[in-house]
């Protein structure tokens, strides 16, 4: 018998913590509210010392390969990657207002499959806003492509389960890897995104200015953006354009790899390491930038929040929330996919709106482990949770990091998103995105099976 005090404990830990991390304080860095909670758990006895080398290896590889991503992010800052990138969004809108929400969603989405969700916040948000200021745009006329870029840069971790950490964390305690979880996902996931673009752009329709203007001073100031390693980035690199697409290359070649090394059995962070470390040395040559500063800008952090939450969610697995979970909602979830599809999708995107997605996908993980389904069914139920805590999460701001990070940038630089004015889209975009994806798995990994 557990007792009354280890569970009160361990709740408590859990509702600090979270009530910490959605209202931030004084911009208080996640990895300390996790860092508390997961000390309370300790402290309450529902997880143990021996139980912490446990969660270290299951954290260890998603966290690695996320932090050597956003090294890569840092260092392509320091080339003035994303200034290029935003010329080149306005160069190609030609002046079109519609034409320039197209491709404003395109690069958001490209930078969550090069990168991850809440590095691609960081590096398109600044980038948007710096254009949208030299562009002239008033307020109310850049909302459109602020909020759109948001919910598609964060759902498009989907997709390809290496562009979330808790993503990847998840296929680990699930046990598949990163090809299968592709195969089975990248399909429905993608067609859903074309599904909640469509929406977002019928939603803002009327909003978005036909025109902008035709001259655009649009030199980026790096000292602005919060990626920005305050190097005198482009003034050494001859060709810019031509080297640029070199990059990108290089970017694109180590994310196929990734695919490659779970195909064949090699730990993906080997990979994720390797090639940050060969970027750090391109950097190096051109540049003539030591990779000493990388231990500074590198948000170590990350590892901090990852092992707090994991050690906050196994205590409420231990204190008995995964089994009473189970005892509900097994008998539903086994009976047919699509149910399977839609129960899960729906838990989850319900669980993670009001409780972010990084616990609730843990929990909802756990969850179906411990269900003793049936391999197919385990895996439809596991993509499900992964679309409601990607995608579903996105009702509320306070559903994913990513949202939350987004808000802090907006709200440094002043510009004003209400909760009404992001709600008022998501309740329309959001609910119907999330059922159609799920239908479209459940139908999609029947036909590949």
């Amino acid at each position: 018998m557990l007792g009354s005090g280890m569970v009160s404990l361990t709740v408590i830990a859990f509702l600090l913590t979270m009530i910490l991390v959605l209202w931030r304080p004084n911009g208080l860095n996640e990895a300390i509210p996790a860092t508390i909670g997961a000390a309370l758990v300790l402290l309450s006895g529902s997880v143990s010392i021996f139980d912490l080398a446990k969660i270290g290896a299951t954290i260890s590889s998603a966290a690695i390969t996320i932090l050597a991503t956003i090294v890569m992010a840092i260092i392509l800052e320091s080339f003035g990657f994303f200034s290029w990138a935003a010329e080149g969004l306005a160069a190609r809108a030609k002046g079109s207002g519609i034409r320039l929400f197209w491709y404003v969603n395109l690069i958001c989405f490209l930078m969550t499959l090069f990168f991850n969700n809440d590095g691609s916040i960081l590096i398109t948000t600044p980038t948007l806003l710096i254009l949208l200021e030299r562009l002239g745009l008033k307020n109310h006329e850049k909302i459109p492509y602020l909020l759109s870029g948001a919910l598609i840069a964060t759902a498009s971790s989907a997709p390809i389960g290496v562009s979330n950490i808790v993503n990847l964390i998840a296929l680990k305690i699930v046990g598949m890897d990163l090809y299968m979880h592709t195969l089975m996902m990248f399909v429905p996931a993608t067609l859903g995104l074309l599904f909640l673009l469509l929406l977002l752009f019928l939603c803002f329709y009327r909003q978005l200015p036909r025109r902008l203007p035709k001259k655009l001073n649009i030199k980026m100031s790096l000292g602005k953006h919060p990626l920005s390693t305050d190097l005198p980035p482009h003034s050494s690199i001859k060709n810019r354009n031509k080297f640029m697409r070199n990059v990108l290359l290089f970017v694109f070649s180590v994310r196929v790899s990734l695919f490659i090394a779970s195909y064949i059995g090699i730990p993906i962070e080997i990979v994720a390491v390797l090639g940050s470390t060969l970027l750090l040395g391109w950097r190096w040559i051109v540049l003539k930038v030591s990779p000493s500063d990388m231990l500074k800008k590198t948000p170590w952090h990350i590892l901090v929040f990852a092992f707090g939450m994991y050690v906050i969610i196994y205590g409420l697995n231990n204190i008995g929330l995964t089994h009473w979970l189970v005892a509900v909602f097994q008998p539903i979830v086994s009976g047919d996919l699509v149910n399977a599809s839609l129960l899960m999708g729906s838990l989850l995107s319900f669980m993670s709106t009001f409780f972010n997605n990084h616990p609730a996908l843990m929990v909802g993980t756990l969850t179906l482990t411990n269900m003793g389904l049936d391999p197919l069914t385990l895996k439809i139920a596991y993509l499900a949770s992964v679309i409601g805590s990607d995608v579903g999460a996105l009702l509320l701001p306070m559903g994913t990091l990513a949202s939350l990070i987004w808000m802090h940038i907006l709200k440094q630089n002043k510009v004003k998103i209400s909760w009404k004015d992001y709600t008022k889209v998501t309740l329309i975009a959001i609910p119907p995105t999330v059922v159609f994806t799920l239908v479209l798995l459940a139908y999609w990994v029947k036909w590949i099976y």
